[in-house]
């Protein structure tokens, strides 16, 4: 099979792509004091310059005092963090890229293996890190409705700094997903229930915030994941009208592309049917949906920091999946991590010239 159909453009609201490529949230931890410099805007201009066509910026933080538990990831808030961010998005768009950051809030984390604590406890719905394990406290109504402000507020000035979309990071265990879990979401109030429905209440409190302070036809993207660094095998909908009672309302509130989290993207999500994460959040709520994991490489992410390299593989199970109309755009992590071209040399039918990856490269900024 080629790679064609994944350089189709794409058009979605003021969201118009060249091609179907996205570049993946991943963390980097180079914004010393939360100030993205020139290093940070030339990494992402490579990936411009490299045809990608949606990047997706590591993961920023909101304005919260303990929306992170590490000094060296960028702030989405702050005069010299924005102007920081203003440099990279006009350096993405004179390569004719285009780009979103991703907001985020860590939640209630472990610290850092350093000591460093941010200046106030981890929050999160009920104080729990994991299941039966207390690693913050629990956010008053005030401190909800706060933070509900604080990505509204980063998302309005990402639409003034001139990006083109914003993501907002509710998956893999961290604040929005701590209030989606059971486990991690035991409140009695609006924000806690037994039913994944109520307690999507947050995620869809801060999606209309965001709506409103973007308005409407700026894109919203919510990455959203099953799994958790807490525990790789969870699953917040078993069924899919569970997750057509967790998603709709989502879509409803506002977002315009779901972007489903797999370790493996080739997984079915449920049995009875081979459509995976992103197959179904779009069948179920008629939105696009980017698919993400392992794609392009041979091992998951998880087993490249236990130190297992992981080398180029085949992209047909993807290409299948993708002419079906399983999904829309297709997100790719360590690939891009590692090799800036990577989605160029696709599309040029250069495999031979594609790299594999190991946990070497997450010490640089390449």
């Amino acid at each position: 099979m080629t790679a064609n159909q994944l350089f189709r453009p794409f058009c979605l609201k003021s969201l118009k792509l060249k091609n179907r490529i996205v570049m993946a949230p991943m963390t980097r931890s180079f914004s010393p004091g939360g100030i993205p410099a020139a290093n940070v805007a030339d990494y992402y201009d490579r990936r411009a310059s490299g045809k990608v066509g949606l990047i997706i910026s590591e993961g920023t933080v909101v304005n919260r005092p303990a929306s992170s538990n590490d000094p060296d990831i960028p702030h989405f808030y702050g005069d010299k963090p924005l102007l920081g961010w203003k440099a990279v998005i006009d350096k993405v768009h004179s390569d004719d890229g285009v780009m979103a950051p991703q907001l985020w809030h860590m939640g209630v984390v472990a610290p850092k293996s350093t000591g460093w604590l941010p200046p106030a406890p981890f929050e999160g719905p009920s104080g729990y890190v994991a299941p039966g394990k207390v690693g913050g406290i629990a956010m008053t109504e005030h401190d909800i409705a706060d933070t509900i402000g604080a990505f509204a507020q980063a998302a309005s000035e990402a639409k003034k700094l001139g990006f083109d979309a914003v993501e907002i990071h509710g998956a893999h265990g961290y604040l929005i997903d701590q209030f989606f879990w059971h486990p991690t979401n035991q409140r009695t109030d609006r924000y806690g229930g037994n039913t994944l429905a109520e307690r999507a209440r947050f995620a869809v409190e801060i999606i209309q915030a965001v709506r409103r302070a973007t308005g409407p036809e700026f894109p919203i993207c919510l990455r959203i994941s099953q799994w958790k660094l807490q525990d790789y095998a969870a699953k917040l909908a078993t069924t899919p009208a569970e997750m057509e009672t967790w998603l709709v309302p989502l879509a409803q509130a506002g977002v315009d592309i779901f972007h489903c989290s797999q370790r493996r993207f080739w997984e079915p999500e449920f049995t009875g049917s081979d459509l995976n994460f992103a197959g179904w959040a779009k069948k179920l709520t008629s939105k696009a949906a980017i698919t993400v994991g392992s794609v392009g490489l041979s091992g998951d992410f998880l087993a490249a920091f236990k130190g297992e390299a992981s080398t180029p593989s085949s992209l047909d199970e993807l290409l299948r999946r993708f002419d079906r109309g399983d999904f829309d755009l297709v997100a790719v992590g360590r690939a891009l991590l590692s090799d800036a071209g990577w989605a160029s040399k696709i599309h040029e039918g250069r495999s031979s010239e594609l790299r594999g990856f190991s946990k070497e490269a997450l010490a640089t900024l390449s």
